[in-house]
């Protein structure tokens, strides 16, 4: 059996029982490099020399997590519950309740998709915004599956639709890897491409909110852990000031350097100016903000060894090749099983940026040779390397939102973020996606 099939669902399985995501990781990866034949020895080098190819992208979420916790010293967050608990705590009818919850959804959406696109600072917000609030859905009684749903589409929608941003790097990523593989495309083609695949997230998420998670949900109010006992967080105009400067300052570092690190570091030094919080006291907010982001970082760092584990087998040439000889011929239900090929590769690494030119490279020639148009190609490469971002363990859009909405340890990674996200966009992104490569 293919060693891709068997090490994605042996990392499932035993993610789906609970087992730690690492370690779910690394065993999938030792086991589809033992049934690729690469041998016990090979498969543990491949797998340690591929853990530095996230190395970057860990530090980046470190560094991200000392300025979040940094940031939520200046009271930024205090000042937007605050104003949140102003409509919440009125009391009223259940009507009332219901449009507090719709506003807190819409304001968590939005501010998901600008961390994307507008203000491109990816999933830093999550840790700095969504604790504080717990409290207030809990009072709400709020299903946090909503909310991660809501957060993870904001997360990903967005960089699959729109060329700005985190959108832009995908987009242009996607463009590079279809010419290398032989076919030359606009930009705009993308969005024209990915518009109906998008569309069906959208009912994805309406159907989690008003279908599946629209019922209460119950939940204990906790204190939030935190190692930063006795330091708290009382805000002024002057701190706010150096609050907001300190994210814009993030913000322009990262877009002109295309660096999370450069501009991470940048906000927090900003930060230590803002007298929110003492030279002493900061080595211990940056080193629990630190902490609070490692487990996203360990993840990604295991998920670089696993996906060059599945590189190095070459199984992931072979199962395109063997599903597409499958249905030779046939555009329909071929386009539907390299779909279906990239959305378990996708599974696997939890990165679409790294998926792209991994399935460009097969999917581009092979999908000419079966007569689709550009835009059905683009439609077909795009949405099969988007798969799989919701719903993965590996993913830092399904790693982000457990890591705010478990800050009281009531919100399991796996069966509250990564199965809805699974089932909610997943799904639709594979019917829409596969209509686009039909009707173009």
């Amino acid at each position: 059996m293919n060693a891709v099939v068997i090490a994605v669902l042996i990392m499932l399985v035993l993610s789906l029982l609970r087992v730690q995501v690492v370690l779910a990781l690394a065993i999938g990866a030792l086991t589809g490099g033992l049934v690729g034949g690469l041998g016990l020895n090979e498969t543990i080098t491949v797998f340690t020399e591929g853990l530095g190819n996230n190395a970057t992208i860990a530090l980046s979420y470190a560094l991200l997590g000392a300025f979040a916790l940094g940031l939520s010293k200046t009271g930024l967050p205090e000042l937007l519950v605050s104003g949140a608990l102003k409509i919440t705590k009125q009391k009223g009818d259940s009507k009332r309740k219901a449009l507090s919850k719709a506003l807190l959804l819409f304001v968590i959406i939005t501010i998901s998709i600008f961390s994307q696109n507008l203000i491109p600072i990816h999933i830093a917000f999550i840790p700095i915004l969504i604790p504080p609030l717990l409290l207030i859905f809990n009072e709400l009684k709020m299903d946090r599956r909503a909310l991660a749903s809501s957060i993870t589409f904001g997360l990903t929608a967005p960089y699959i639709l729109l060329p700005v941003g985190f959108g832009l790097i995908f987009h242009q990523i996607l463009q590079k890897e279809m010419e290398k593989s032989g076919l030359s495309i606009e930009m705009s083609m993308i969005p024209k491409a990915m518009a109906l695949p998008v569309i069906g997230m959208v009912i994805g998420l309406l159907i989690a909110l008003f279908i599946s998670y629209r019922k209460p949900r119950t939940y204990e109010n906790k204190d939030i852990a935190s190692e930063s006992e006795g330091i708290t967080s009382t805000y002024t105009k002057r701190t706010i000031g150096f609050a907001v400067v300190a994210i814009i300052a993030t913000v322009v570092v990262q877009v002109l350097t295309e660096s999370m690190i450069l501009g991470a570091l940048t906000g927090i030094i900003v930060l230590f100016f803002s007298g929110a919080f003492s030279i002493k006291e900061s080595d211990v907010i940056f080193t629990d903000g630190m902490k609070m982001m490692a487990f996203i970082g360990f993840v990604m760092i295991t998920a670089a060894g696993f996906a060059e584990v599945m590189r190095k087998t070459g199984d992931i040439e072979s199962l395109v090749n063997q599903t597409a000889d499958l249905f030779a011929g046939n555009q329909v239900l071929a386009a539907l099983s390299m779909l279906l090929v990239g959305l378990l590769v996708t599974m696997g690494i939890g990165s679409s940026f790294a998926t792209i030119p991994i399935i460009a490279t097969i999917f581009v020639p092979l999908a000419q040779e079966l007569g689709f148009s550009p835009l059905a190609i683009v439609a077909l490469v795009g949405t099969a390397g988007a798969l799989g971002d919701a719903g993965s363990p590996a993913s830092d859009s399904t790693l982000g939102p457990t890591a705010g909405l478990n800050a009281d340890g009531q919100h399991n990674h796996i069966w509250d973020t990564c199965v809805p996200t699974f089932l909610h966009y997943n799904i639709p992104l594979i019917l829409f996606g596969w209509i686009t490569t039909v009707i173009f």
